[in-house]
């Protein structure tokens, strides 16, 4: 993204709102702090963010309970819910009402840069009709099935097209091969083979050569990251 991405944290604790302002301005971001639920609802309802950083025990509600508002209000930002409230019951309670991710406290700095890196590379997914998908220099046009990077046409096979779009639609996050066999291959098990890397690897391959970047990262004995911007998550 060119321009510098604004992102609300809603968080009463000064202590963890100073932590996540700074994860934000490491990550060349713009963080702007409310310490209560009510303030939270109205920030976000009066400037456009990137992403929304809410805490759930707030002085005024549950934070969670906060997201129907912000979205009622217009919001279109990504909800990352970080909180003391972290068993499985709360995670899902917190990702049911709509949050886009939910990170229990106390948590690693790595992880929330890593969480908020994610959330900020799907804020910059543009979708045009319901047809492009784009990242910068990167369109994709899911009726014609095309993909090109700057003025080059970048040629797919089906697979591959399949593959870019499945990437493109968890652009930031960790793809794992079992996931891309389901999705793409609309296989539920592992034939035990090295289609998935193969495949991958072509692509990838053949996005880097357009590029001129890195598009597509391994991570190590987890899968697979599409980063459009070059930068590894």
């Amino acid at each position: 993204m060119t321009d510098t991405p604004r992102i609300l944290i809603v968080e009463d604790d000064a202590e963890t709102a100073d932590a996540i302002a700074a994860a934000v301005r490491d990550l060349g971001g713009d963080p702007v702090i409310m310490r209560n639920w009510a303030d939270g609802v109205q920030a976000a309802s009066l400037a456009r963010f990137a992403v929304i950083v809410m805490d759930r025990m707030l002085p005024g509600g549950d934070g969670v309970d906060a997201i129907a508002k912000m979205r009622a209000a217009g919001s279109k930002a990504l909800i990352l819910v970080v909180s003391a409230l972290g068993r499985a019951a709360n995670k899902i309670e917190g990702l049911e009402k709509g949050a886009d991710d939910y990170l229990a406290k106390p948590f690693d700095p790595d992880e929330l840069r890593a969480r908020l890196r994610a959330l900020l590379r799907r804020n910059s997914m543009t979708v045009l009709d319901n047809d492009m998908l784009a990242f910068g220099d990167l369109e994709i046009r899911l009726k014609a099935r095309t993909l090109h990077i700057g003025r080059a046409h970048v040629a797919l096979s089906p697979k591959e097209f399949k593959l870019i779009t499945y990437f493109a639609r968890n652009a930031g996050e960790v793809v794992t091969r079992m996931q891309l066999l389901e999705h793409v291959w609309n296989l539920h098990f592992d034939p035990q083979t090295n289609v998935v890397d193969v495949h991958v690897g072509r692509l990838r391959r053949k996005l880097e050569a357009a590029a001129g970047r890195p598009v597509i990262h391994t991570e190590r004995g987890e899968g697979y990251v599409f980063a459009p911007d070059g930068a590894r998550g």
